[in-house]
């Protein structure tokens, strides 16, 4: 890994769709993005409604065989994440992908990038601080839908 154009941004606290921008935004720009702390990361909003909101993607179903047409939904935080910023990705399929192979979400920081030289960008304007006592951490959103991973 080298220092030029990847780009590395700790999630812990900050809010989730506006990290998604943020990322989407570096990603067309040509950077390679890793964020660790996914499940630190947090979604604005009462938590219990927030928790509901996303377990109703869960009753979505198509009449012919639901498990095969369905649409599948991402219960642990990394597909959460990814999933955010797929949606603020441009609608192009081919060039969606192609960006979404540049972005690497990690749960906890793992070694690999500790050792690397990666520049990290300051992202404190989307800090949750601002928003009070009224929102969720991802890892708990993750949690109430069903992951079995460790905060």
């Amino acid at each position: 890994m080298s220092y030029g154009r990847e780009v590395l941004i700790n999630a812990e606290g900050l809010v989730l769709g506006r990290l998604a921008s943020i990322v989407a935004k570096l990603l067309i720009y040509g950077y390679r993005v890793y964020i660790v702390n996914a499940e630190r990361a947090v979604v604005s909003g009462d938590p219990q409604m927030v928790k509901e909101s996303y377990a109703l993607w869960f009753e979505i179903k198509t009449l012919r065989n639901p498990e095969k047409w369905s649409p599948h939904r991402p219960r642990n935080p990394v597909s959460i994440v990814k999933y955010a910023v797929r949606g603020m990705l441009p609608k192009h399929p081919f060039k969606k992908i192609l960006l979404l192979k540049r972005l690497k979400v990690y749960v906890g920081y793992p070694d690999e990038l500790k050792k690397a030289k990666l520049r990290t960008i300051d992202v404190s304007a989307i800090c949750s601080r601002k928003l009070g006592h009224k929102y969720v951490t991802l890892g708990e959103v993750a949690k109430y839908l069903g992951w079995r991973g460790e905060l």
